[in-house]
């Protein structure tokens, strides 16, 4: 399989879709919410993907809670933002811990249910009150311990459920002043990033992690962190002590300039192991497959690393019960 994970269109798979996987099988597919319409379709949609993809690919969403969610009412559960699971963790850091374990088993078993086998959250980004809302009431709070605390527990419910954590975005986001989806955010070489990396640190057992697309002047003045060697190597990889595998963020964001497979390509060469582009803009697909490589031995490795550290914490999960259970806790 090749190192990028890519979107789809619309409800469907396309037959033009369904022969660039054949020919160029990516490591994955990103649904989003033009993929998604109710569970009968989604889970026909994902059935459709695993014939098409290799084995090891993942089928992958954003579903964090709150406003970040492709899967929502009336077809599946809404789920709280990682901000009123953080304000009950200051009023009662056990019951937020479980609240956060009890969320992403839900968030995990609509998932699964569909066919789906990764999330893109949790959010290890901390809460930065001057900063742009990109993050806001998707951080669990401004503490790197509380962050990190909730986020495990968020992660242990995915996983229990047998789905694939992905923890973002790494070495930090919160401070970010304007919307990288819509520009660059910089951070300027005077303010420190302990607190930021500290939470991602105290989360390097996580099996996935997301860059962020901000230019982290302290670190590398030139380059953007998920095209910054410096960042990859220096930060996450050796900093934070991360050893699982590293996705880019969404690489069709306006925060980088540049064409799709050139993107790709320098966000490998800087140390990613999975390129993610999500427009689902087929021409844009194919340039991105086109451009990476076949994944090699090392992200193989940890990709059937991640795949072994779910299998190890899948239970057997009864949903209504948890929700039941969560209910009452956030009342």
């Amino acid at each position: 399989m090749f190192a990028a994970i890519v979107g789809i269109a619309s409800h469907t798979l396309s037959p033009d879709e369904a022969a660039l996987f054949r020919a160029r099988p990516p490591a994955g597919v990103i649904l989003f919410g033009r993929n998604v319409g109710d569970p009968d379709q989604l889970r026909v949609l994902c059935a459709a993907l695993r014939e098409v993809l290799p084995p090891g690919a993942v089928i992958a969403v954003d579903q964090e809670g709150g406003r970040v969610a492709r899967l929502r009412p009336p077809g599946w559960r809404a789920h709280p933002p990682a901000a009123a699971i953080g304000g009950l963790h200051q009023r009662d850091p056990a019951a937020g811990e479980r609240a956060a374990y009890l969320t992403g088993a839900l968030i995990g078993l609509d998932c699964a249910a569909s066919g789906l086998d990764m999330a893109c959250a949790p959010v290890l980004d901390l809460r930065i009150d001057s900063a742009s809302d990109v993050i806001g009431d998707r951080s669990y709070g401004s503490d790197p311990r509380d962050v990190a605390a909730l986020a495990k527990c968020m992660a242990a419910g995915l996983m229990a459920a047998g789905v694939l954590p992905v923890g973002k975005h790494a070495p930090g986001h919160g401070r970010a002043q304007v919307d990288s989806h819509h520009a660059l955010p910089v951070i300027p070489a005077g303010v420190s990033l302990d607190d930021d990396i500290e939470a991602f640190t105290l989360c390097s057992a996580l099996p996935w992690m997301m860059t962020a697309h901000l230019l982290y002047e302290r670190i590398d003045a030139e380059r953007p962190g998920t095209l910054s060697p410096a960042v990859i190597g220096g930060v996450i990889r050796e900093r934070i002590g991360f050893a699982g595998v590293l996705v880019s963020d969404d690489l069709a964001m306006k925060a980088l300039d540049g064409e799709p497979w050139a993107l790709a390509a320098a966000a490998l060469a800087a140390g990613c192991d999975i390129a993610l582009h999500c427009s689902g803009v087929l021409d844009e697909s194919r340039s991105v497959l086109s451009a990476v490589p076949s994944i090699g031995a090392a992200c193989a490795a940890r990709m059937t690393a991640a795949r072994a550290a779910v299998a190890g914490r899948r239970t057997s999960l009864e949903a209504e019960a948890l929700a039941v259970e969560r209910g009452l806790l956030l009342a």
